[in-house]
């Protein structure tokens, strides 16, 4: 850990623009601490470091579970599936979030200090301070939860910890060496941040006086705006906040976990909140389900918390795209992951007697058609076919690209950029989103049924309530029967789960669901093929995970380094 620290006060280069205004040279062009915690722009750069690292939908770690393949060899994913994961080695692994907690550290030091003047009018000077702090706290939070996440366990003795939660900045010359928290007291520390965040920031940024928070009344509007405004959406505000805290909450809750119903209210809670003040389930965004096709879908209301629009690229398109049109094909989604998109009347294809397995995507759910490329798909101009006589685009034709289930990538993707047989390409923006609103009623939905079962309200709302409003956006046939004939927790548990699983597909969810869930990481990967007359399912790759693998290793260079930090048991 000392590593992340040791540059952290020679601050050469920032994430910040400071204009046109110059300044003296220092000594080795290097930037001290005193002139850093008095020059506002330099300060805010350490904290837009907290936004740095944060966890988007393009992990495509599905690749480590019963949901995809990846086809290239060497991915880290696929390694790990494939029974390669140790302390060693664990592309999952997150503890380098620990570098954005110290800056956030060492920004809170200059904040509570008081050192830096944002503005000579006091009334503006107090709103930033307030807000940045308030930022801080929140990212802080954020980036011990991600850390949390990835390395939470149980250790020799079956007690279940959690991690070191630092509150100070500490020199590189410090003392790291401190043992982990009990897993609830993490949780906790992580809370108290985004409580007194909370206080601190306002519920969003914005222009529209009839949407400030009423902490605000007295406050000069204009200097309001110039603090709080529209401009500085993208920032992490107190609606967001209370969005980690329903996730964090429904983390904790988990039966690989506290597996406790105090948790699980709290997320319920604090997700029925959000959801209630944008309407309650009407309020579901009708664009939701393909967040990412346009570039007014990217800009609709779905995302609860986004990244700036990039430069048009075709960078995931390239990864994704069939061979046909000059893609690798790297994520290829498993059969298993088909067989969860239910029949358009919503019932379960183990339980239609309409499915009929040599026609198997003939009134399907519609979100199958919209996330995965399957034979005979039209996509990107053209017809993918991945079967007999499907040429580059069937399955193991070419090594390295083609795909290796017989399906094909499309959520997340642009289909209207283009990846020319020349070299040339016609990009399209994408967005890193942090979280969808479509997560946020999830939670809820997950939450409500543990607590109380299917009906279970919470702030008038049920998870039946929910999952109807998600299954009616994304077409399922009305009257949705199946959902009706619902009654017990245990199947609407699995009902959840499995529109979790459809809904929040290839964003990086599963690779978690499945540890705090506690369900098989070892579940065969299974693929399809057409040959010409019928079609037949095949292995692809069968995983091999410890069983203790539902906790990830802490870095083994950290234990080695930090006597004091207790390995996960296994590792």
């Amino acid at each position: 850990m000392k590593n992340l620290l040791k540059n952290i006060l020679i601050l050469s280069v920032f994430t910040v623009v400071i204009g046109c205004e110059t300044f003296e040279p220092i000594d080795e062009n290097r930037l001290d601490y005193e002139f850093v915690s008095s020059v506002p722009e330099f300060a805010e750069g350490i904290l837009l470091n907290g936004y740095t690292g944060l966890v988007n939908q393009y992990s495509f770690s599905e690749a480590a579970t019963d949901d995809a393949v990846n086809n290239q060899q060497t991915n880290g994913y696929k390694r790990i599936a494939l029974g390669e994961l140790t302390a060693q080695f664990n592309p999952a692994a997150r503890w380098n979030n620990y570098e954005r907690v110290f800056w956030m550290n060492q920004f809170l030091e200059i904040v509570n200090a008081e050192e830096i003047v944002w503005s000579v009018d006091t009334e503006v000077n107090k709103l930033f301070n307030d807000r940045m702090k308030g930022e801080a706290l929140a990212l802080r939070a954020l980036h011990h939860f991600y850390v949390l996440q990835a390395h939470a366990g149980k250790n020799a003795s079956d007690e279940l910890l959690g991690i070191p939660y630092f509150t100070e900045f500490i020199k590189p010359d410090g003392n790291f060496n401190v043992p982990r928290l009990s897993f609830t007291a993490s949780v906790e520390a992580i809370m108290k941040d985004f409580d007194d965040a909370l206080v601190l920031l306002p519920t969003d940024y914005t222009n529209n006086e009839g949407a400030i928070d009423a902490k605000y009344n007295g406050i000069d509007i204009d200097n309001y705006k110039r603090v709080n405004g529209a401009q500085y959406n993208l920032r992490i505000s107190g609606r967001i906040v209370k969005a980690l805290k329903a996730r964090l909450a429904l983390f904790a809750a988990s039966p690989s976990f506290l597996n406790d119903n105090n948790f699980y209210t709290l997320a319920a809670e604090n997700a029925a909140d959000i959801i209630n003040s944008i309407g309650g389930v009407a309020g579901l965004d009708s664009n939701g389900l393909e967040f990412y096709l346009s570039d007014s879908n990217i800009k609709s209301s779905e995302s609860l918390w986004r990244g700036s629009e990039g430069n048009p690229n075709t960078t995931y398109e390239e990864r994704m795209f069939p061979p046909s049109v000059n893609g690798s094909g790297e994520i290829n989604p498993t059969q298993n992951l088909v067989d969860a998109f239910p029949m358009i009347d919503g019932t379960p294809i183990a339980e239609a007697s309409s499915y009929d397995s040599q026609n198997p995507f003939a009134n399907r759910d519609p979100r199958l058609e919209k996330y995965i490329i399957v034979n005979g798909s039209s996509f990107a101009g053209g017809t993918i076919n991945t079967g007999f006589g499907g040429g580059i685009d069937r399955l193991d034709s070419i090594s390295r690209f083609s795909t290796t289930t017989g399906y094909y990538l499309k959520k997340l993707l642009r289909p209207d950029a283009r990846i020319n047989s020349d070299g040339t390409t016609s990009g399209k923006i994408h967005a890193n989103v942090y979280f969808r609103y479509t997560e946020l009623f999830l939670i809820l939905a997950e939450a409500a049924n543990e607590i109380g079962g299917p009906d279970f309200q919470v702030q008038g709302i049920s998870a039946k309530d929910v999952i109807s409003a998600i299954r009616v956006r994304a077409g399922i046939t009305q009257p949705d029967n199946y959902l009706a004939s619902i009654t017990d927790k245990d199947d609407m548990r699995k009902l959840i789960r499995n529109e979790r699983r459809i809904e929040l597909s290839f964003e990086g969810h599963r690779f978690w669901d499945l540890r705090r869930w506690g369900v098989s990481l070892n579940e065969t990967a299974v693929g399809s093929y057409f040959d010409g007359t019928s079609y037949s399912q095949l292995p692809v790759e069968t995983r091999n995970f410890q069983p203790f693998a539902t906790y990830m290793p802490i870095p083994n260079a950290e234990t080695i380094k930090f006597p004091e930090l207790e390995q996960n048991n296994g590792w």
